[in-house]
């Protein structure tokens, strides 16, 4: 039942977090692997200190009737919560579109939340031989990749995206990612330049320096129909 959904927290309104509709994001609580940078280290354990009652989400929401399009299941990791499902399905029935962000950690699970969404974001870590690196969980490159491939097939819209800490991250490294992602016939990759101000990881630089470097994002723009990169 989606009663058991755990929300660890959730942002009122944004313009961002679904491409083209106003939207509520939820963040569930719950993740199973530990990447460095995460800025929601707090949502990481299965329970949170500061959940929201899933009475009070679907109250809010529908107080927002007329006011919102879309509700996007963030996380942590979403499609971790068995509740899930249920809790899409309740806030398709009250008429929001259904975003979904996620980065496949266990792609059976994802392949389940799949058709519950209209559009996912979906977070590619890095080269499935780089993802430990980040992740600090082994399996984590296969999982994420599995997950993608079912995304794919899936015909759902969606936009992937990569999460940039240059001290984990070489310039060199993301362009093969890059070049990969667009071999497998992704049509829409966002770069993601880390936030710092609040990581997972303490012994992590908190400054994330490196040149511009126009001719990376240069060549990423003729390698996917849609480019995005975010600082």
């Amino acid at each position: 039942m989606s009663r058991t959904l755990r929300v660890g927290g959730m942002v009122p309104l944004t313009t961002i977090d679904y491409p083209g509709q106003l939207a509520c994001v939820l963040f569930c609580q719950g993740c199973a692997w530990r990447c460095r940078y995460c800025h929601n280290p707090q949502l990481i354990p299965p329970r949170g200190t500061d959940e929201v009652d899933w009475r009070r989400v679907l109250a809010f929401l529908q107080r927002r009737q007329d006011l919102l399009d879309a509700v996007v299941f963030s996380g942590g990791e979403p499609t971790l919560q068995d509740g899930l499902l249920g809790a899409m399905e309740e806030v398709r029935a009250m008429g929001f579109r259904i975003g979904l962000h996620s980065a496949g950690i266990k792609p059976v699970a994802f392949a389940k939340a799949l058709p519950g969404a209209d559009w996912v974001g979906f977070d590619v870590k890095a080269l499935p031989e780089d993802c430990q690196a980040i992740t600090r969980v082994e399996g984590s490159g296969t999982a994420n990749w599995r997950s993608l491939e079912h995304l794919l097939a899936s015909g759902v819209d969606y936009e992937c995206r990569t999460t940039v800490h240059w001290h984990l991250f070489e310039p060199a490294r993301l362009l093969i990612l890059a070049k990969r992602l667009s071999e497998l016939g992704v049509k829409r990759f966002a770069v993601q330049l880390v936030r710092t101000e609040r990581m997972f990881d303490p012994l992590l630089p908190s400054v994330s320096a490196q040149a511009l470097l126009p001719d990376l994002w240069e060549a990423m723009r003729e390698l996917f129909p849609a480019f995005v990169l975010r600082g």
